[in-house]
């Protein structure tokens, strides 16, 4: 088990401070960033446009994610609404962050007149890599983890972030010391599963086979569905989240994200492939060359 608890803080010079969250981001941010350019001359797209629409992109997931977050947590914000916007940040809501993302790429592909399901298929690998490295800004923030466990891989947390993550006011130090109990990692789950998700998707856009049968925009949609899967379930490992009735919020997202993929994908496939808009636009170089 992990007895180690990260400080949130990299290092501070005078009132600037280094967070560690934030490098994770940014980390995430050039990770993905390499993997866009990598897909797009793959695909045979133009790379030069990446940089200024990953900008675009960041910023509306950042605001979006840091929305979702603060509904999610409103108990934490409602009397110090200035935390909302100055740091440090205790999170990011995924699903927020999905959707002003998207708004801003349907954007970006109208302005650059680009196919959309070609770019969706570039993008999706991406987003893993982005999750799979950001969420490990929530373990040095001690923050996104579960009910106390007794497997291999529990992590520590402090007494003072048991009272400010999602509930786990539940588990106080005086019934479950910081020195003997562990708890489950959730970051880590998404991390893996980011990572694992982004190998399958890069090979799945490389594989002749499977290239046959996918239609432009499927790894999007496989994206969506998988991440969907993943979250439903481990928000059964959480406690004092969003709840509308009986189902956490991020729960009914994850059914709507997953209907809406299956349906589209399923629809798109009825279709002749030679009806589907950007299909002669996704074509793959065979040696995965550097064509822009």
């Amino acid at each position: 088990m992990i007895d180690f608890t990260p400080q949130p803080i990299l290092f501070q010079a005078g009132p600037i401070a280094v967070y560690w969250y934030g490098i994770c981001y940014a980390l995430g941010l050039g990770a993905a960033y390499a993997v866009l350019v990598r897909q797009a001359r793959f695909y045979r797209q133009d790379a030069s446009i990446i940089a200024n629409g990953m900008i675009v992109i960041a910023v509306a997931a950042l605001i979006g994610g840091r929305a979702y977050h603060v509904i999610d947590q409103w108990a934490l914000y409602k009397d110090h609404l200035e935390k909302i916007v100055l740091p440090p940040y205790s999170g990011l809501g995924v699903y927020g962050g999905i959707t002003t993302g998207v708004i801003a790429f349907l954007w970006l592909i109208r302005r650059y007149r680009v196919s959309g399901w070609v770019w969706a298929d570039i993008a999706a690998p991406a987003l893993f890599v982005m999750q799979g490295i950001g969420r490990w800004g929530n373990f040095f923030n001690q923050e996104l983890f579960g009910p106390p466990t007794n497997l291999p891989w529990g992590i520590a947390i402090d007494c003072a972030h048991r009272l400010t993550d999602h509930g786990q006011a539940l588990y106080p130090c005086a019934d479950y010391p910081v020195a003997t109990t562990h708890f489950q990692p959730l970051f880590l789950y998404e991390s893996v599963s980011g990572l694992v998700g982004a190998a399958v998707l890069i090979a799945l856009s490389r594989s002749g086979r499977a290239r046959r049968w996918l239609r432009p925009g499927d790894l999007l949609l496989i994206f969506f569905i998988w991440y969907a899967a993943v979250r439903y379930l481990l928000e059964n490992l959480r406690t004092g989240n969003w709840k509308l009735g009986d189902l956490a919020t991020a729960q009914i997202f994850s059914i709507i994200f997953i209907a809406v993929a299956l349906a589209i994908m399923a629809w798109r496939h009825r279709l002749p492939a030679s009806t589907i808009r950007g299909a002669d636009d996704a074509a793959p170089s065979e040696d995965g060359g550097t064509a822009a």
